[in-house]
């Protein structure tokens, strides 16, 4: 059976810090590209990073380049999101995904067929 499982959200204060991990069973992670997904109450989903299957290529939305860092280990196949300097307005379920194709087409949702069921990021004092 293939599932994604992300963990790693949580309640974090501004200028916080976290990891989120996608944890793939029932295929091969290492063929498929990586996304990261949000979305906020009332918002659309969000792509806000995606890494390639051989880790060559990432790409970073603008509202979180420089704070989040997007990494995969293909031996544990496992995706990772590290979130720095968390702002409220980073508040939202984050989502991993995969793309059909080995390389980061694009950061819309719709390029991605395998999603997690997704965690929650609070950032809040």
């Amino acid at each position: 059976q293939v599932q994604l499982v992300e963990s790693g959200g949580g309640l974090v204060q501004p200028g916080g810090s976290l990891r989120l991990s996608c944890a793939a069973s029932g295929f091969t992670l290492g063929h498929y590209a990586i996304g990261w997904f949000r979305q906020a109450p009332g918002k659309e989903r969000e792509g806000i990073s995606c890494i390639s299957a051989s880790d060559e290529g990432t790409y970073y939305a603008e509202s979180v380049k420089g704070r989040f860092t997007i990494s995969r280990d293909n031996a544990k196949n496992t995706g990772y999101l590290q979130m720095n300097s968390l702002k409220p307005e980073d508040t939202a379920v984050y989502y991993c995904a995969t793309d059909p194709t080995p390389t980061c087409r694009s950061l819309s949702w719709f390029e991605y067929d395998y999603w997690g069921q997704g965690t929650q990021v609070t950032v809040s004092s």
